[in-house]
Order: C-alpha cells, then sequence, then structure tokens
C-alpha cells in the first residue's frame, strides 16, 4: 500500500513502496499487452491531467492509462486555460477538486509545486515533473524496465550520463535505484554536474568511460538545449565527442547491459543511431512500460481513497 495519498518523489518512498508498485505494475503490463485493453478498475473514477509544459510521452501515457481502465479523463494545458488569466495554481488545483476529481497529474516549471498543490485539494497529486526537482513516474517504470531485463536491482551498476543538472528523471531514479540497492555511477560535464550529488547515494566519476566500464544498465539522459542558455557547454558537437553514447563506449559495459534513454533523444548528441537502435536497446520498451506503471499508480491510489471512504 502507498503511504501517502500523493505520489510526489521517491526521494520520501520506502522501498517497500516502490516494490508494491512495480509488482503491480507486472499486472497491469499483462492488461496492456492484451487484445482487450479495457479494465473496469477505474470505473466511476475520474483523472485529470494539468500540463504548464509540453509533453508527449508522460502526458498521453496518463490519459491512455486511465482509459484503458474505464475512468472519465480531462486534460487542461496551461496555455488554454485560466491559468493564461493568471489563475493561481492552488485555485486551479481547487476548482478541479471541486469538480470531483480523484486523481490529478501535474507536470510544472517549478520545483516544488505538486507539493503545494496536494496541501491544498482532496484528491491524490501524482508529480509527472516539476522543474528540476523529481519525475517519480518516469523513474519509476525506468526501475521496472530493469527488472523486467535483470530480474533484480539489487547489486546492478547502472550508469547515468549526461545532463545530470538539469535532470529531474536523474533524481528520482538515484533515489530510487539506490533504495533497491543498485549502485548508481554518474558522468557529464562538470558544468552539468549539481553541487552536493554525491550525497544522494550516486557516485561520480572522472569521465564517461569510467561511468560505462562494467556497467549493467547505460541510461543517456536528454541535452535539455532549451535551458542552455548559459553556455554550460561549448557546443553539441563538443558534448558528443567527450559525452555522447556510440559503439565504442557502449563496447566497456558488460556483453549483456541494457541502454536505456528517457526520451525524446536528440540524435547524434546522446546517443548515435547506432545505439539507439542497438539489439541491447530497450528505450522502445520503457515507453510500453511507462503505461503500465501509471496504469498501477493510478489504481493503488483510487483503491487507497476506496478504502479511506470505506473506514
Amino acid at each position: 500500500m502507498i503511504k501517502s495519498k500523493d505520489v510526489l518523489g521517491l526521494r520520501d518512498m520506502t522501498a517497500e513502496e516502490i516494490r508494491h508498485i512495480l509488482d503491480t505494475a507486472k499486472t497491469m503490463k499483462y492488461i496492456l499487452l492484451t487484445n482487450n485493453k479495457k479494465t473496469p478498475h477505474l470505473q466511476g473514477k475520474s483523472i485529470v491531467t494539468l500540463f504548464y509544459e509540453n509533453s508527449t510521452r508522460t502526458r498521453l501515457s496518463f490519459e491512455l492509462a486511465s482509459k484503458y481502465m474505464s475512468a472519465s479523463s480531462a486534460n487542461i494545458s496551461a496555455s488554454g486555460s485560466s491559468v493564461a488569466k493568471g489563475e493561481s495554481l492552488v485555485d486551479t488545483g481547487r476548482t478541479i477538486d471541486m469538480m470531483g476529481a480523484d486523481v490529478i497529474v501535474i507536470r510544472h516549471p517549478m520545483s516544488g509545486a505538486p507539493h503545494l498543490l496536494a496541501k491544498y485539494v482532496r484528491a491524490s497529486v501524482i508529480n509527472a515533473g516539476d522543474g528540476m526537482n523529481e519525475h517519480p513516474t518516469q523513474a519509476l517504470l525506468d526501475m521496472f524496465t530493469i527488472l523486467e531485463k535483470k530480474g533484480t536491482i539489487e547489486g546492478l551498476k547502472i550508469a547515468i550520463v549526461g545532463d545530470i543538472l538539469h535532470s529531474r528523471v536523474a533524481r528520482s531514479n538515484i533515489w530510487g535505484l539506490t533504495k533497491l540497492g543498485a549502485k548508481v555511477c554518474i558522468a557529464g560535464p562538470s558544468t552539468l554536474l549539481p553541487p552536493g550529488i554525491e550525497k544522494t547515494g550516486a557516485e561520480v566519476c572522472m569521465n564517461l568511460q569510467e561511468a560505462v566500464r562494467e556497467a549493467d544498465v547505460v541510461m543517456g539522459l536528454r541535452i535539455q538545449l532549451e535551458r542552455q542558455k548559459k553556455g554550460l557547454f561549448p557546443s553539441a558537437r563538443e558534448y558528443s565527442r567527450f559525452f555522447g553514447l556510440n559503439e565504442e563506449v557502449i563496447s566497456l559495459a558488460k556483453k549483456d547491459a541494457i541502454i536505456m534513454h528517457p526520451g525524446p533523444v536528440n540524435r547524434g548528441i546522446e546517443m548515435t543511431s547506432e545505439v539507439i537502435d542497438h539489439e541491447r536497446s530497450v528505450i522502445n520498451e520503457q515507453v510500453t512500460n511507462g503505461v503500465a506503471v501509471r496504469m498501477a499508480l493510478l489504481y493503488l491510489l483510487t483503491r487507497r481513497r476506496s478504502n479511506e471512504a470505506a473506514d
């Protein structure tokens, strides 16, 4: 059982809660792969996606997850709502809450926005990415994918490389993977490594090769070009030369190492096409697993609410 009414991050989630979510996702993956993708798990429930930033994969997977389980779903984008007229986040949340939403899925450019919203609404709040803080559902789907391919997470060496500074995916993965017993090694340009990141339990490597050597999992991160206005690295070409994943670098990992990326991938910068399309790449499977994990979260949170109402 998830202890909180909300899923705001993996930093404060226990290893037992994470395992429970991943176990539930196994059942949801089975449903997802059947011909009849329609179950009554969320019948009578309502899910609202509230996105203040653009998204394709995360938003669509939440919407499909709710539809596959027979929930009523609605989406709100900041540009097409009262937010554009100056309405505050809390007021927007209260309005949605008063309309009977069971779950609000929020993505916001400001770190801590989902935590603020959760204090003022009765609905369960799921963090779909907040600023440079966390992206818990992406990390959960990453862990689910690793578990599927490796059978365990404990004892694995997992290399996370690239733009660590701006990556909420990296932060959530570090919190989650270390709690489940993995050794997380990170690498990236020194200007893209946040100060004090080693306090999270991750090991900072001097270069890309050190991080990838003998790794069980190699995870590339998207260079967030929209945030690169301060010249944190000389050029995309220079970045690719020193921190891009190519076949030569991947050959340093274990022979059965899997290759991951949260997407979308900047081909030729973070990874070469050969690596993206490699036989050990699970990037496309991550997308499928994202729907399964989000189905699991919606089910667990709404079931928790139903149990509380019954009590």
